[in-house]
């Protein structure tokens, strides 16, 4: 709309006009006041829209703001939990991994393997070779007193004597494998309970035994045949062994 302005005296006595403001010139703050002066009336004009109903409106709003909130803080707990979680299973990754390096660095390498298994074959071979020595002395014990009850001669007597006292010697010296074996056995025994140690800790990491028990896929036994039946000798305490009692009601 254009804006009409007040002619001045001066501008009258001097016959000149001072050149009209365009309307575009108006400012753009008075341009923006006016429109949301407009909008504000347009709103209060709407029907139905009285003060109640807006305060009604702002009151949805701030209860949809409110669950959306409490929404916020129940994810932002959760991801809290979550994260001690993780932190714990990192944790326990760690350890376990600390452990296993232990158990490789110390037991499962191929130089401390290699020493186990060379003396369970020392232990094997000492065994058979003073099993052997053994026996040979026996036998010719027993074939220097055959020959003993039919010599008369004492220089003969004499020789067959201290033949058998040299293989009753002999039998001593191969005794001594006894001796070897208990500490070769002792150094697997030590590895074995190293190993052991290491083992228990990962388990208690993860839960404890119960809790790898969980886990722990059915035994089955797969033996056929003869193989079936070759359980080896029993320890004591194991189930199964045979007592005088039960031997005796074999004979009731």
């Amino acid at each position: 709309m254009p804006v009409h302005r007040k002619r001045f005296r001066i501008e009258e006595a001097i016959g000149v006009e001072l050149p009209r403001p365009e309307a575009d010139e108006a400012g753009p703050m008075h341009r923006e006041i006016m429109a949301e002066l407009r909008a504000i009336r347009a709103q209060m004009g709407m029907p139905g829209r009285s003060a109640t109903g807006i305060e009604g409106h702002v009151a949805r709003e701030a209860a949809e703001a409110q669950v959306l909130l409490e929404t916020y803080r129940a994810q932002i707990e959760q991801c809290e939990k979550l994260k001690v979680e993780l932190d714990l299973i990192h944790d326990a990754i760690n350890r376990t991994k600390r452990e296993i390096a232990v158990l490789h660095g110390k037991s499962f390498d191929g130089q401390e393997m290699a020493k186990v298994n060379g003396e369970l074959g020392a232990v094997v071979g000492g065994t058979e070779q003073a099993t052997q020595q053994i026996l040979e002395a026996a036998e010719s014990i027993d074939q220097a007193a055959s020959a003993l009850s039919r010599v008369n001669s004492p220089e003969q007597q004499k020789l067959l004597s201290e033949e058998i006292q040299e293989r009753i010697v002999s039998i001593y010296e191969a005794c001594n494998f006894q001796d070897l074996t208990g500490q070769r056995i002792s150094k697997v025994m030590a590895t074995m309970k190293f190993i052991e140690s290491h083992i228990n800790v990962m388990m208690e990491i993860w839960g404890g035994v119960d809790a790898i028990k969980a886990h722990a896929p059915a035994i089955l036994d797969t033996r056929e045949g003869d193989a079936r039946l070759l359980n080896g000798p029993k320890l004591d305490g194991d189930a199964g062994h045979a007592s005088q009692d039960d031997i005796d009601a074999l004979f009731d």
